[in-house]
Order: C-alpha cells, then sequence, then structure tokens
C-alpha cells in the first residue's frame, strides 16, 4: 500500500493573495490579465509537482477583499477583476501536462446543463484535469448584476446547490463511457442504448438531456467544495471529494476534520473518499529573521483603506472606519452579527490576541483568516507535517501571499523538505487529477441502476 502523502492545492491569483502582495517590489499587477503570465504560474506550480491550480471567482466585482469604490482607494484594490476561471484553464491545460485545474462556479447564478457541458469539456479539453470548486454565492451585489432584487438566503441557497450538484452529475452520465463506436462500417457513430436522458424534475430544476458532451474522461471532474456552515459541511459530505477550509489552531482543524469525516458514513462514503486541505500562507526564507523581514515588509504595505475594507469583508461588512485603528477591536452591535463562520473567526483572533482593528487587518491581510506560517524551511514543514500526521489535514491549500515570489519561495524551500522527508511525491503518479489526488472514478449511474435490476 502506498504511503499517505501530503496533498498540495496552489490558490494563485495573478494579483497576489497578500492584501499588498500586489505592491511586492517583485510583483507584475501590470500584468494579471496577461495569459503568459498566468502560464508562467502554472507553470511553477507544475514544476513544484502541485496537485492543482486553484482559482475563486464571482460574478461580481469584488470590493470586500480590500477594495473600494473611493478615489482615494481605487489604486489599491487587489481583486477587483480577473480572468474567467475556465476559459482561463482550458488554455493553460493545453501548455501543461500534469497540473489539475480547479475552477469555481456558482449554483445560485448559473445553469445546471450550462454549467455540465462547460466542465465537461474542459476535462476533455485537459484530458482528465478539470475540478469544479461549488459555490453558492455570498455576495449580494451579484443578484443586481443577473435581474434580482434579492440575494436568496443561505437555506435556499444550500438547498437549490444539493439538487444543482445531483442534475450534473446525472448530465454527466448522460453517455457510457463506451457508447461511441465510431464503427465506420455498419454506419453506426454511438449505441443509442448507452444514452441516457436524466429527465429531472425537481423543486429548483427541471432537466431533460441528454448531455451534449460525451462523458467526461475523470467520470466526474473532481468537486471541490468551501463550506464551513453546518449547511456546508453536510453538502461536502454528500459530495465533495476535496474540502478546503480555514483554520487557526491544530484543535480547531482536528475537529473540523472529524466531524466533516464522520459525515461521509451517511452517504455510502468511505473516509478516503474526501480530503481535507486547509489553507495556508506561507512567508520562508532560509533564516528565520528573514522570513519575518518577508512578512513584515508586506504588511507595511497595506493602505489603511484597504485593511478596513478587507475586515468590513470578512467581518460582515461592518463599518470600522469610525473606530480608531489603533484601540482595541470594538464589541459588535446586535444588528451587525451575522453569525457567519468567517466573522466569528475573525472576532475570536481579535479577542485572543487583544488585537487592535489595525493588528487584525495586519494578521488577517495575507490570507483573508486562513493558516499563516513564518519561518525557515524546517520549521514550516515541522508544522505542516504535525497537522498532516495528527488527523487535521490530509493536504494544504497553499496561498501564496506575492506572486511570483511567493509562489518560487515554496516550491523552491518548502517542497524540496517536504520531500526530503517523504512526505510529498517526487513525480506525479497518475494523468489525472483524480489519479495524482488518490480519487477512485465514479461509476455512471445509470450503469450501476441497470446492473441493480438485473441483479434484483
Amino acid at each position: 500500500m502506498a504511503k499517505r502523502q501530503i496533498k498540495l492545492g496552489a490558490f494563485i491569483p495573478t494579483t497576489s493573495q497578500h492584501a499588498a502582495g500586489w505592491r511586492h517590489p517583485q510583483s507584475r499587477p501590470q500584468h494579471h490579465l496577461s495569459i503568459d503570465y498566468a502560464i508562467e504560474l502554472a507553470k511553477t506550480a507544475e514544476k513544484g509537482l502541485f496537485d492543482a491550480y486553484f482559482l475563486a471567482d464571482g460574478l461580481s466585482v469584488n470590493w470586500s477583499h480590500g477594495a473600494s469604490k473611493s478615489k482615494q482607494s481605487m489604486g489599491y484594490s487587489d481583486k477587483v477583476v480577473g480572468f474567467e476561471p475556465v476559459t482561463l484553464f482550458a488554455t493553460i491545460s493545453a501548455v501543461t501536462k500534469h497540473i489539475g485545474f480547479i475552477a469555481t462556479a456558482s449554483t445560485t447564478y448559473e445553469d445546471p446543463y450550462l454549467l455540465a457541458r462547460k466542465y465537461a469539456s474542459l476535462d476533455h479539453i485537459s484530458k482528465g484535469r478539470a475540478a469544479w470548486n461549488v459555490v453558492t454565492t455570498i455576495s449580494a451585489d451579484t443578484a443586481r448584476n443577473f435581474g434580482f432584487t434579492a440575494h436568496p438566503d443561505a437555506k435556499i441557497r444550500y438547498e437549490r446547490a444539493d439538487e444543482f450538484i445531483e442534475v450534473v452529475q446525472k448530465l454527466w452520465d448522460s453517455w457510457e463511457d463506451n457508447a461511441f463506436l465510431y464503427d465506420k462500417e455498419s454506419g453506426q457513430f454511438f449505441d443509442a442504448d448507452k444514452v441516457h436522458e436524466p429527465l429531472h424534475t425537481g423543486k429548483h430544476f427541471s432537466v431533460q438531456g441528454p448531455l451534449n458532451v460525451s462523458r467526461p474522461p475523470q467520470g466526474y471532474p473532481v468537486i471541490v467544495q468551501a463550506g464551513q456552515s453546518e449547511d456546508g459541511r453536510e453538502l461536502a459530505a454528500k459530495y465533495a471529494e476535496v474540502i478546503f477550509t480555514a483554520q487557526q489552531s491544530l484543535s480547531d482543524a482536528q475537529a473540523f476534520y472529524r466531524d466533516v469525516k464522520t459525515r461521509l458514513t451517511k452517504y455510502g462514503r468511505h473516509t478516503d473518499d474526501l480530503k481535507i486541505m486547509p489553507g495556508v500562507s506561507v512567508f520562508v526564507a532560509k533564516t528565520e529573521q528573514e522570513a519575518q523581514e518577508k512578512y513584515q515588509l508586506l504588511n507595511s504595505l497595506i493602505h489603511p483603506d484597504v485593511g478596513l475594507g478587507l475586515l468590513s469583508g470578512l467581518a460582515g461588512h461592518i463599518d470600522l472606519s469610525k473606530f480608531d485603528l489603533d484601540a482595541p477591536f470594538p464589541q459588535l452591535e446586535e444588528a451587525e452579527i451575522n453569525f457567519s463562520s468567517r466573522q466569528q473567526m475573525m472576532i475570536d483572533i481579535a479577542r485572543k490576541h487583544n488585537f487592535s482593528i489595525r493588528q487584525l487587518y495586519e494578521y488577517i491581510a495575507s490570507a483573508r483568516g486562513h493558516w499563516t506560517l513564518i519561518g525557515t524551511p524546517e520549521q514550516v514543514v515541522d508544522q505542516l507535517q504535525n497537522w498532516f500526521e495528527n488527523e487535521a489535514a490530509d493536504g494544504f491549500n497553499v496561498l501564496p501571499p506575492s506572486t511570483p515570489a511567493g509562489l518560487d519561495d515554496f516550491v523552491n524551500l518548502i517542497v524540496p523538505e517536504l520531500q526530503r522527508r517523504g512526505l510529498f511525491r517526487t513525480a506525479y503518479e497518475g494523468t489525472t487529477l483524480r489519479e495524482n489526488l488518490g480519487l477512485k472514478r465514479p461509476e455512471n449511474q445509470y450503469v450501476l441502476a441497470r446492473q441493480a435490476s438485473k441483479a434484483s
């Protein structure tokens, strides 16, 4: 049996992860819509043997991550525009061989048929390296871009997401793996008995099918999810094969790991069917002092408007500008509390460390509430190994604080140390994302139903 090893995702927007990462001397924000630059980053991640290149995405201008509409701070916004990820990854897949592609798409504002077609196409184009990061969309701004006056509440969004994924999987199974015969002699292009119309009718969707793309090489593109709420955890337990999570301590990460893994059994799934990958931002150098200097450099570049905008977005659109930046983080009014997991994390961090508003936004600027590690390769890997070997993580979603420098540092300093300890691959294991992640290929549900019918 192969030794269990760490899985790695690379979350690398072209404008960097840290709120001020684009201001790093080596960053190239002017190239954030350059396909050549995106390809360069992807090839660096593939050189580092990362499992996948991940991109978050939204359907509205994202003012909540350190951006502002005001003229004063417009120049400090770092995640306002970007590529549509499936389009980007289709291009990058043509010039890479192994790295997978995790593209985000919304179950609230997209259509199951179009999404199923888009991701099946990406899986064929990339020869089995596609993944769908399922989101329900938290931003209420998005509603106005689609002609809606109100954004659905979380309960409705997750209910819709559950049925959405069900429909998409039915569509991906429209064609059996060997449905296409291409028999020139008989003139038979496909076997009509091996094509299936989902004929789905539910609360939110009515979809006939079949899909007009053959079954993806992976069966299904890998399903990725990032919710930490109760509804998010349950959706992950039912469908997800990778889950991204934000945890600050070993004990919290272990509790999340145990909770989600335990839920799998009710859906007939094994614990190995889901890889849990907490986010981590790494500042690494040959000495601890150099690593700290890298961290302090980026924090010194955070414009206060950006820091406040970042906190407002993460903590539920709370206006903190009325408070002294260097005073303790304030008590929130009852009307400002939205009970989200990310807002509670912000409050907990501030209380635990007795942070001022400025200290809090500096603390979270590198990774938006994800784990941040600063030190030598040995110090960083010690902590990654501790989480990996103590039921807190199956791998990590790496958020380089700056690009390309932060990504280069991880590939050149952390990956060799992981390999030296036998914790990470020295070559890709397979040709598809599923194979590299150690995930099984799903059987076609219509084939399974036919087999069950014959057996009964």
